[in-house]
């Protein structure tokens, strides 16, 4: 099979048919709803049929993983972009709280994590994948609070991965909060960061 002329391999229009897959059952997902999408739909609406769905993923929930995934990632290239700015420190938190307000508190996003969350209750595979995804997000944001803080001469007022564990805590919470009531200000971040970071000596 070829592209534009360039041939491809099995591995390469498998890698295709799985992003495909993902790009629409993120698009159903966020529109219809978790529980509301059948495997089927997403296939046929992919271009495909049910078994490339099962050849590529496990099952509806590992699909679902899969478009998680893709959502956090974004959402950590938004935070790093952010506190990489060769800048200083509060024009960097100043840039955080700019994207906050654009990223957090998404209906549509936020209502997929609850609703797949729940499914936790009644599978422990779910629940698993789940922590192992909040885990090794707190392990990011631990090790970028902790290149800040050495960039900028900064003592912390917790541990990294404490530190880290608030500001989740806080933008999970923050997000709910807003998918509701988007005149919430995410403003509360800058305070919330500059609490934790000082300079060393003051």
């Amino acid at each position: 099979m070829t592209v534009d002329g360039t041939r491809i391999t099995r591995a390469e229009r498998q890698a295709q048919t799985r992003e495909r897959l993902v790009e629409v059952a993120r698009d159903l997902f966020l529109t219809e709803g978790y529980a509301a999408t059948p495997l089927d739909k997403v296939a046929v609406t992919a271009g495909f049929s049910k078994g490339a769905v099962y050849s590529n993923f496990a099952g509806k929930e590992e699909l679902c993983l899969a478009v998680l995934d893709s959502l956090h990632a974004e959402q950590i290239e938004g935070i790093v972009e952010a506190f990489s700015a060769r800048t200083d420190l509060d024009s960097r938190i100043d840039a955080f709280v700019e994207w906050a307000r654009k990223s957090v508190g998404s209906p549509r996003y936020t209502a997929l994590e609850v609703e797949f969350a729940a499914a936790a209750r009644h599978s422990p595979f779910v629940a698993s994948e789940l922590v192992k995804r909040h885990r090794d997000m707190r392990t990011m944001a631990a090790g970028l609070i902790a290149q800040i803080a050495e960039e900028e001469g900064i003592e912390l007022a917790l541990t990294p991965e404490q530190a880290a564990t608030s500001l989740l805590s806080l933008g999970i919470g923050m997000g709910a909060m807003r998918s509701l009531d988007a005149s919430i200000d995410v403003g509360v971040f800058a305070p919330a960061i500059r609490s934790l970071m000082r300079p060393k000596g003051r």
